[in-house]
């Protein structure tokens, strides 16, 4: 085949994911779906996985490599791009407390999830999306995580699958045990619980905003810290995973770091950001290109992922995700409550 006509079939496998994420925008503006705080990032996966278990013996193979591109190049400028919803400012704003409540829950649920995993004999890649996407940002996170693992793209839409479930019970619950007087906490200190805790900026959006404008404001900037601290748990995975594999294979297979560039990116992103040289227009503008390219990455992954998938996966990673919720939840409460304090 010539190379003109394999270049124009990639291309109609890009916009074949392209038309399918502008459905996603569009069934994202339903009321009840924005009323759920429901991503089109998410529509646009569960779109992806409802076409891979129904029609997808119809894509023509010449489109694969199209929809390929999508799960790898595009999912790492939507990354890089996704900086430009943070500044560094933000880390000043929220103050130690929120910062240090967010390094100690990242760390701790990242921790005790790979130990969990482990513990149940899991499989290694899902253990870890799982544990990242439940500790840092959700579904971003496990999307930034799968270009270091290498992983199938049917293991990072279970590992999403588990966030979304969880983290969108934890959006509902947190507001109604706050209102009856469950959670004995000050606004500074629900805001810092709610960012520290919640699985995506979404859900962290939603539950801060059936609060006040208070604490919404806190969540939201404790949450995007959150989102900050993926950039330096890539790195670390990159160089920690190669050694680990290594040391599995008894050194006798050569393994290679991967440098995730596009973490490097994000951050450069945000530092740019931070400097507020661009007009409001313009951000806006990338921030919604950027959504776009995450939810063709995600309407992507769909696709790629069978029903099959999951059952050959079993019920371990949710259980895993409602343990790692659980934790979020009573250890993300006590830390925030006595630690918070010691900051004013």
């Amino acid at each position: 085949m010539p190379e003109k006509t394999i270049k124009g079939e990639k291309w109609s496998g890009i916009l074949f994911i392209a038309l399918f994420s502008c459905a996603a925008f569009y069934i994202a503006e339903f009321k009840i779906i924005k009323d759920l705080s429901i991503s089109p990032l998410i529509v646009g996966i569960i779109l992806g996985m409802i076409y891979a278990n129904s029609l997808r013996v119809h894509l023509p193979q010449s489109w694969v490599p199209g929809v390929i591109f999508c799960t790898k190049s595009l999912l790492r400028w939507g990354i890089i791009l996704y900086g430009f919803r943070l500044t560094f400012q933000d880390v000043i704003s929220v103050g130690a407390a929120g910062l240090t409540v967010d390094v100690i829950i990242v760390a701790i649920t990242l921790i005790l999830g790979i130990f969990l995993g482990r513990l149940m004999k899991m499989d290694k890649d899902i253990t870890i999306l799982t544990a990242i996407g439940s500790s840092i940002c959700g579904a971003a996170a496990v999307l930034g995580a799968e270009p270091v693992l290498k992983n199938k793209p049917f293991k990072t839409a279970i590992a999403v699958a588990t966030v979304v479930v969880y983290g969108t019970c934890a959006m509902f619950l947190y507001p109604v045990l706050y209102k009856i007087g469950f959670l004995d906490l000050t606004p500074q200190e629900m805001g810092i619980f709610s960012g520290a805790t919640l699985h995506e900026v979404a859900h962290a959006v939603a539950a801060g905003n059936s609060l006040g404008p208070e604490i919404a404001n806190t969540a939201i900037i404790v949450k995007m810290l959150r989102v900050i601290l993926l950039a330096p748990v890539l790195l670390l995975m990159a160089v920690l995973i190669p050694k680990i594999r290594k040391h599995q294979t008894s050194g006798s297979e050569k393994t290679k770091i991967t440098i995730p560039w596009f973490a490097f990116g994000f951050l450069i992103v945000i530092g740019f950001n931070s400097f507020d040289v661009l007009p409001d227009q313009a951000v806006d503008f990338l921030k919604n290109a950027d959504t776009f390219l995450l939810t063709m990455a995600m309407t992507a992954l769909g696709v790629e992922t069978s029903f099959d998938k999951f059952k050959q996966a079993g019920p371990k990673p949710f259980i895993l995700a409602f343990l790692l919720f659980i934790w979020l939840f009573g250890g993300g409460y006590v830390i925030t409550k006595y630690l918070t304090p010691l900051f004013n």
